[in-house]
This record gives C-alpha cells, structure tokens and sequence, in this order.
C-alpha cells in the first residue's frame, strides 16, 4: 500500500492552507513568541537579580549611555517610548543606587540632564555579561546556522513592525 501523497500546495482545495489553518498556525506562532518573550524575562530577571537593577533600569541606563552628551529626562522618554514620569522613577532609582546623576544644563536652568557615573559604567559592564549569559540559555538547543536564521528571521520582523507613536 502506498503512502498518501502530500498535500500540493499550489491546490486550492489544500485545506492545510485555508485562512482558518493559517489563523490557526499564525496564532501558534504567536503564542510561541509570546512564550519565549517570558521566559527569556525570567531568565534575565534572574541574570540582574545579583546586581540589583531592574530591566526597565537597566534599559534606561543603557539609553543613557548611549548618548554622546548627558540627554534631558524628555528626550530618554522619547527615546524609550515612555511617559515623562516612568523616567523619573527609574532615574530616581538609578540616582540612589550611585549609577547616574541629574546635573543642571549649562544653557536653561530649568532643564535638567542624566549623567551615568563611574559605577553606571561598571554596572553596564556587569549587566552585559549577565545579557549574554541569558541569551546564551535561551539559544542553546540552536545550531550556529539556526540561530543566524533565527536573527534573520527576528530582524525582519523588528525591521517591518511600523513605529509607535505616543
């Protein structure tokens, strides 16, 4: 007896391919992303547990340090796609920890920029290995050649979200 032949994608009547199977399979992919996202969360969490910052710090403090000159509190909101106050707090936070430091803008008294310190940089530092040590977790059952598609795969879909706006 001979095994069924496989479906022709090129034929209509495929039902593997009807809208309701794509919905179907789009909404499994979906659901895996989603999946992922957590866990690779929980894994980070657990990475910066030690160093005691959280990832939305660690986020911000990574803005911070990737600017040329020390930014406003309004261009980090910008940047991070976040209201004025969610900055605040997380420069509070880092400003007691020692990891940056409000400093008066030379040119307007009323504004104020956001520094990263000396123990900033060193947490940076820390937090980068502790980033690659969760990626490195989360990758692992992946091949060299799987996880280059992978990237691929993942900056085409960053690369063809449409941008946010507040």
């Amino acid at each position: 007896m001979d095994a069924p032949d496989s479906p022709d994608p090129s034929d209509p009547s495929d039902p593997s391919d009807s809208p309701d199977s794509r919905d179907s399979r789009d909404g499994l992919l979906a659901e895996q992303l989603l999946r992922l996202t957590r866990r690779l969360h929980r894994i980070q969490r657990r990475q910066l547990e030690p160093i005691d910052i959280t990832p939305a710090q660690f986020r911000l403090l990574r803005t911070v340090a990737g600017y040329d000159a020390a930014p406003r509190m309004a261009d980090l909101a910008r940047r991070l796609d976040v209201v004025p106050r969610a900055v605040t707090t997380l420069v509070d936070a880092l400003e007691a920890s020692g990891r940056v430091r409000r400093t008066p803008d030379p040119d307007s008294r009323r504004v104020v920029r956001i520094e990263i310190t000396d123990e900033g940089r060193a947490t940076l530092r820390s937090l980068r290995s502790a980033r690659r040590a969760a990626a490195e977790e989360i990758l692992a059952p992946l091949t060299a050649d799987q996880r280059e598609v992978f990237g691929e795969l993942l900056s085409a879909l960053v690369d063809g979200m449409p941008e946010r706006h507040c």
